[in-house]
């Protein structure tokens, strides 16, 4: 359970001892407050017999007391007094013992550097949007590299670290050291064209970029863009262990990768030997019981298959059984299939037919008027003829061609109207005559009255 839980998990009735209570209001500030620099002076300096630091930082307002565990005041690059101005990095957490607030503080630097970071953080910046600190830039470290290339001074106790842990576990890696000041006016210029040097030779698999610790402005040649540059033009993977683990420089971020010391690079440039080492160990012990387990794996194996291994008369012998078996299932499983199925059968047939309707009564009724049909259409068809017949008798009798059969005769102009009236006809005109058999053409030669 975290701090916070833990606070509002306590209700206001609940008791606490003072070390419980002081013991969450620890916790609670540790988790509250990431590690931070704080500006102040320095007051009340303290050094006791344990080589810790006690002093207090003000300002115009307020101070606090700070703690400074000897492992991190032996990295003091300064020596500290009183009235100092300084900028500390320091955890905010809660002396138990005294319930005391103070400061536990990691590094300090002087304070009025912020120049420095300011060029620093434009750089960074810079670098950043040209992609300088892009994953994808960053080449690979060679697991087992066949030499490895140092760039820095030769008198850096970085140097030694370097050429110690190397000893220590690769001791059969050749080294090729490129000289040059990590320090000064002239350092920056120095480490790119060691940069340089090492990546026209060609002849590392990896190259180291070191330096022990101190402040900003003794590691300042590493944040200069011109070994940036080299670094980033480097054709050879390249290890930064700069300072100390606290310590980030612009080469930290171009560099392919970044050890937090310069022993910490020369471990990570190594790693792969190492860890071959332990696997060859880690096979070696194995080797002997993954044997001894595959061989008796192999044993089993062989006696089950002793097993199984049966006479082929006995093998099918068993499958002649199994297939007689299986037939007499089939022919039982078939009988009893068709008896359900015919059983099915017949009982759809008896509801069939009580379902079925009788057709008799009503094929004896469509009989009858079909016969009433025929007759009453017989009746009719006789009736209708006679009306027929009347009615063509008339028609003969009002039949124009009756009346011409009678002597009569149809007068037509040339445009077929009927002439009716001798008043409408003209001398010479041409008349069509039709007569109850055939027909003529006449031409009117005299008109006459009545």
């Amino acid at each position: 359970m975290s701090a916070e839980s833990a606070l509002l998990a306590i209700s206001g009735e609940e008791i606490l001892s003072v070390s419980t209570l002081n013991r969450l209001a620890r916790q609670a500030l540790e988790s509250r407050f990431p590690l931070l620099w704080v500006s102040g002076e320095i007051s009340n300096l303290r050094r006791p017999a344990s080589g810790h630091l006690y002093f207090a930082l003000k300002d115009e307002g307020a101070q606090v007391d700070c703690v400074m565990f000897r492992g991190r005041a032996q990295l003091l690059p300064f020596r500290l007094q009183d009235g100092l101005r300084v900028e500390a990095r320091a955890l905010v957490t809660l002396y138990e013992a005294r319930g005391g607030f103070q400061l536990n503080v990691e590094a300090l630097r002087h304070a009025g550097i912020g120049a420095l970071f300011e060029a620093f953080a434009r750089l960074r910046t810079k670098l950043e949007h040209e992609g300088l600190f892009a994953p994808e830039r960053r080449l690979p470290l060679p697991r087992f590299p066949r030499r490895i290339g140092i760039v820095t001074s030769l008198q850096a106790a970085a140097l030694r670290d370097i050429l110690a842990a190397l000893a220590r576990r690769a001791p059969h890696l050749p080294v090729v050291i490129y000289p040059t000041p990590v320090q000064g006016e002239e350092a920056a210029a120095n480490i790119a064209g060691a940069m340089r040097n090492a990546a026209s030779r060609d002849e590392c698999d990896v190259v180291l970029v070191a330096r022990g610790g101190g402040s900003i402005e003794d590691l300042w040649a590493f944040n200069e863009e011109v070994v940036a540059r080299a670094i980033d033009a480097c054709t050879i993977p390249v290890v930064t262990g700069i300072g100390h683990e606290t310590d980030t420089t612009i080469a930290d971020l171009v560099a392919d990768c970044r050890a937090a010391t310069p022993t910490a690079a020369a471990e990570l440039a190594s790693a792969g030997y190492v860890e071959a080492q332990g696997e060859l160990r880690r096979l070696a012990t194995a080797m002997p019981t993954e044997m001894r387990r595959r061989l008796q794996e192999r044993m089993q194996r062989i006696d089950l298959l002793g097993r199984r291994l049966v006479h082929p008369g006995e093998r099918l012998g068993r499958l002649r059984a199994e297939t007689a078996h299986l037939a007499t299932r089939l022919g039982t499983g078939l009988r009893q299939r068709i008896g359900s199925r015919f059983s099915d059968l017949q009982r759809l047939q008896a509801r069939f037919a009580l379902c079925r309707p009788d057709l008799r009564h009503a094929r004896r009724d469509l009989d009858e008027l079909a016969m009433r049909l025929r007759t009453s259409a017989s009746t009719g068809l006789s009736r209708q003829a006679g009306r027929v017949a009347q009615l063509a008798a008339s028609l003969d009798h009002l039949s124009p061609q009756a009346v011409l059969q009678r002597g009569y005769s149809l007068v037509r102009k040339t445009d077929g109207s009927i002439v009716r009236d001798a008043s409408k006809l003209a001398v010479a005109e041409s008349l069509h005559l039709t007569f109850g058999s055939g027909a003529a053409e006449a031409q009117v030669t005299r008109l006459k009255d009545r």
